[in-house]
């Protein structure tokens, strides 16, 4: 009954985490492509190939159901995958949906047109690549009308994520969020796009000010998850145990992974 969840790096355990405590019952089998990290700076070709590859990878560990935690992913390869890759009896499914449902006030699996909504004025931050590929706002088109949405590439902060360098992180979140404010001053909600980006929230707030609204992934990811494996429960894979794979180094990346959650972490070769 096992769900896979893939990142290019470690941004994914933000929503590994959300998920397990949403549904503590389900093992969780993650994939972290630290060797091809960060995706954010690929062409749409290559970040599909690894895609798909490390999704090939995580069926063997008896999984249906693949949640894309890499937004990159997501923008550039998603719907690609969905048209022409996946077999019938297997599912990925993206981040961009659960929280553009949250900031639309839209209950899940709401496919009404769209319409008018409460917030205006969006800033978005992600990945160059997801920046350039304009997912986002493709899928807010389906739900919302008149959202005026200003994207933001945020270069390097992966990078200085998975480097384990905050303080890097933490200037370099600052100098973009200065960058996004100069194109709209005054934005009324700002969506960290990418699952690297909740470990900086508080910087995110803190550079944007009190009264923007800051919309992050993981928990609305898992409570989407859950809605969706209620309306389809067959899609439970047959794995049994949960599993961390990487196609980097496994001890480096589970030291790092440790970090992160603050709890034991042990990752072995994909």
């Amino acid at each position: 009954m096992a769900v896979g969840i893939f990142d290019s790096g470690l941004g994914g355990l933000t929503v590994l985490n959300a998920v397990s405590r949403r549904l503590p019952d389900v093992p969780l089998v993650y994939f972290g492509d630290n060797a091809h990290a960060p995706y954010g700076v690929r062409d749409a070709d290559d970040i599909y190939n690894l895609t798909t590859k490390a999704v090939t990878r995580m069926w063997d560990e008896g999984v249906d159901l693949v949640i894309i935690a890499c937004n990159t992913a997501s923008a550039a390869a998603l719907r690609r995958m969905q048209e022409s890759f996946l077999p019938k009896n297997k599912r990925c499914l993206g981040v961009f949906v659960p929280l553009i449902e949250a900031l639309t006030e839209r209950e899940w699996g709401d496919n009404s047109p769209p319409r008018e909504v409460r917030v205006k004025h969006v800033a978005l931050f992600a990945t160059p690549a997801t920046v350039s590929s304009r997912a986002f706002q493709r899928e807010l088109a389906f739900r919302a009308i008149g959202v005026d949405v200003e994207a933001q590439a945020c270069g390097g902060v992966v990078d200085a994520i998975e480097d384990g360098d905050m303080i890097l992180a933490e200037a370099l979140v600052r100098s973009h969020v200065d960058a996004l404010k100069r194109k709209m001053p005054q934005p009324q909600a700002a969506i960290l796009g990418c699952t690297h980006y909740p470990l900086m929230e508080s910087t995110f707030q803190d550079a944007l000010g009190p009264e923007v609204e800051v919309y992050s992934q993981a928990n609305l990811v898992a409570e989407s998850l859950a809605d969706y494996l209620g309306r389809h429960p067959d899609m439970l894979g047959s794995g049994t145990e949960s599993k961390f794979l990487t196609s980097g180094n496994p001890a480096k990346v589970s030291a790092r992974a440790t970090q992160f959650l603050r709890r034991e972490i042990k990752f072995v070769s994909a």
